[in-house]
């Protein structure tokens, strides 16, 4: 597991169109990378909605966003297309970024007890360490909270 202070992995992930992308090219900017359970479920699709809407702002301050599931390449693109998502979203097939930064945990959903991915934001600055993480996301809210956050690295 991360801690502020500690540097972006060198993990690759899988891009929904093909390709791969490795978390270190992120190095140089501010990088938002937030991890979510599953494409096109409630809280899922509005956290994605929101992180989409504010992208032109996150990007005006140089940030960079990207969206984390064990979702494969193909229902990413889906998800996208069905909402018009302009977040970019990436694959952890292997799991290696969800071990990473600690967010593979035992979940609970009447009475039953599993294993997934807990909603969690990570924010580096553009040295590629980590400033900031928030664990056990709230949806609503959360994207602009996270663009706050952009903003004041800015004046630091």
């Amino acid at each position: 597991m991360l801690d502020e202070g500690d540097p972006i992995p060198a993990i690759e992930l899988t891009r929904p169109g093909g390709g791969q992308i490795d978390l270190r090219s992120n190095v140089g900017h501010p990088f938002v990378l937030y991890f979510y359970p599953k494409d096109d479920t409630a809280g899922c699709t509005r956290e994605a909605q929101d992180f989409s809407s504010l992208l032109p702002e996150f990007e005006a301050l140089g940030a960079r966003l990207l969206g984390v599931s064990k979702d494969s390449p193909v229902k990413h693109q889906k998800f996208i297309d069905k909402y018009d998502l302009t977040v970019p979203l990436a694959t952890d097939d292997e799991g290696k970024a969800i071990e990473a930064f600690g967010v593979w945990v035992e979940k609970s959903l009447y009475g039953r007890r599993y294993m997934g991915i807990d909603r969690a934001t990570f924010l580096f600055g553009s040295d590629g360490k980590l400033v900031r993480m928030w664990r056990r996301v709230r949806v609503p809210g959360h994207a602009a909270e996270v663009l706050e956050a952009v903003k004041e690295l800015q004046t630091v």
